[in-house]
């Protein structure tokens, strides 16, 4: 019992002088799987994460210049003059940016003033159909429509109050019907060949040989041709329709061509509207034609004096609500080009409170 007892005794003194010793020395570092490393072992570790770190760095010393050389390589390469995607760019702007566009040097200018350019211009801003034929450059027919003169601009000033710009329609045939009623006649062909007598009976005319193209609306408020007054509050209306190179036309400009009447009458009685309309006669059956006859959808509310006007691709027609009134003198009127061609070239249907 005695040496079994110092025995076990010896071996407990030296388990703990053991575990003392192990608590002051750094304890040996484990790899992954739990297990003590050895001192090569984590030598060849550090050694590989030293290769692993430069490679990192080189990686990155790569990534960042080769898309530096790329982006250089790709710009020195491009050209501000490319023709083909800077008339793309002017299919998109307006007649005011091209012009200063134009201005920025030369090479624009020379880009800016092709006259497909201003054709497409043209014909999106009017939002209107190809034409067949145009007698002068798109350029100027562009500045005719957007500078913002109308035919009073030329003459007859004085009688002039305000203006509306209705847009554009575009008249396919050389027939056209005038019409101061947006309820048109059951059986145009039937109107009475004399123009005079047909509006007198139904307030509605077929008018020929007009010039086909590309045809500009406006909406006129004048004094009454009859008075002098500054204090007129002006008492005509007129839907004024006109072709688009009118303002181009010299004979125009110089006062050869002059309106000329077709045809006039009184309405001796209160009238609740004054209304008119153009309409191509090819389509005066066509679904967008319909929808300026439909007037329910676009009349003004009775107690709303602001004109109202409606354009489609082949018409023009507007309505304004009257105060009470004895009547309305209306009056149609067209514009003829003088020479072999004779052609109407502008319309009026205007309407004066008796």
């Amino acid at each position: 019992m005695g040496l079994c007892s110092s025995k076990c005794w010896r071996l407990f003194r030296a388990q703990q002088s053991y575990r003392k010793r192990g608590e002051g020395m750094m304890k040996r570092p484990r790899d992954h799987l739990g297990e003590p490393m050895l001192p090569s072992k984590r030598k060849a570790k550090v050694n590989e994460e030293l290769i692993h770190e430069k490679a990192r760095k080189k990686e990155r010393s790569h990534s960042c210049s080769s898309p530096l050389l790329s982006c250089l390589t790709r710009h020195s390469e491009f050209s501000w003059y490319e023709e083909d995607l800077w008339i793309e760019v002017a299919k998109c702007l307006d007649g005011k940016d091209l012009i200063r566009l134009a201005v920025t040097n030369r090479w624009f200018y020379r880009l800016i003033m092709e006259d497909s350019i201003w054709k497409y211009a043209c014909l999106r801003d009017l939002q209107v159909l190809s034409p067949h034929h145009v007698s002068f450059k798109w350029f100027q027919l562009y500045a005719s429509a957007f500078d913002g003169s109308h035919a009073y601009c030329f003459r007859q000033k004085e009688k002039h109050i305000d203006w509306m710009r209705i847009g554009a329609f575009f008249i396919e045939t050389p027939s056209a019907v005038l019409t101061e009623k947006l309820a048109l006649p059951s059986k145009l062909m039937e109107l009475e060949e004399d123009q005079n007598r047909a509006i007198q009976l139904s307030g509605t005319c077929i008018l020929t040989d007009i010039r086909t193209g590309i045809w500009i609306a406006d909406l006129q408020l004048v004094r009454c041709p009859v008075c002098n007054l500054n204090t007129c509050e002006g008492t005509m209306q007129i839907l004024d329709v006109r072709h688009l190179e009118l303002f181009l036309e010299e004979s125009f400009q110089n006062g050869s061509w002059q309106f000329e009447d077709i045809g006039s009458h009184r309405i001796e009685k209160q009238s609740n509207s004054a209304s008119g309309g153009v309409f191509d006669y090819k389509h005066i059956h066509s679904p967008c034609t319909a929808g300026l006859l439909n007037t329910s959808g676009w009349f003004a509310d009775p107690g709303d004096w602001q004109p109202r006007a409606r354009i489609s691709t082949h018409a023009v027609a507007v309505n304004t609500n009257l105060q009470p009134n004895d009547g309305l003198h209306v009056r149609f009127q067209a514009m003829r080009s003088k020479g072999s061609d004779g052609k109407v070239v502008s319309i009026r249907i205007s309407q004066q409170l008796i």
